[in-house]
């Protein structure tokens, strides 16, 4: 009697690992998507529909990430929030002047707001967001504008930059940086680290003490 081939079977269950981490990659495919729609498109110009079109997925498939076109929008606003609260954060530890802290502050700023999702932030109206969403988005943006005038603070203190009002100088510096989300291209001539050299020059010039 010939001996039987003994088969291999792979069984059809795939790990839960991996089956997370599947998960986790196909929902940040959705994100960046929407993310890209939103800034290009608009919010309420975009429909779930054609990102999931976009993405080459039904609909229903979509739902399995994410119920609302709503709840996507909260997303990127939270990832966006991360992104500038990580970079405040980074900078809590840097040596220097006030103006050195403050400049620094600005190159990580636009670091932040040239990403798309930080991109979102400013760019996006925030009172499409639930209250609660809202609030957080509103919290995060006074916490940016924090950094900015306690530096600012520290250099008038240290005599690194001029006697001001740090308040006004943090909004001037701050609404410019705002813009740049608005007109940055990723595709242009300027790479985002020579705008964040040359604004970090160009807005602290008028209250740096020389």
């Amino acid at each position: 009697m010939a001996g039987r081939t003994k088969l291999k079977e792979t069984p059809p269950w795939v790990p839960f690992e991996d089956r997370r981490r599947a998960r986790d990659e196909k929902r940040e495919a959705v994100l960046r998507m929407a993310v890209k729609m939103f800034l290009t498109e608009g919010y309420h110009r975009t429909t779930l529909n054609e990102v999931a079109a976009r993405l080459n997925i039904t609909k229903p498939a979509l739902y399995n990430y994410f119920r609302s076109k709503e709840e996507i929008l909260v997303e990127c606003y939270r990832i966006g929030q991360d992104t500038y609260d990580a970079m405040i954060e980074a900078l809590d530890s840097l040596d220097g002047t006030g103006l050195d802290k403050v400049r620094a502050l600005i190159r990580a700023y636009v670091k932040a707001i040239t990403s798309e999702f930080g991109m979102c932030v400013t760019r996006l109206d925030e009172r499409e967001l639930s209250p609660e969403a809202r609030a957080s988005v509103r919290r995060s943006k006074r916490g940016y504008d924090t950094a900015f005038r306690s530096r600012i603070e520290e250099g008038i203190a240290d005599g690194s930059i001029l006697p001001c009002d740090p308040k006004l100088a943090a909004f001037a510096i701050a609404g410019s940086l705002n813009w740049i989300g608005h007109w940055y291209d990723p595709d242009g001539p300027l790479s985002a680290e020579a705008i964040a050299n040359e604004f970090a020059e160009r807005l602290t010039g008028g209250i740096a003490a020389h």
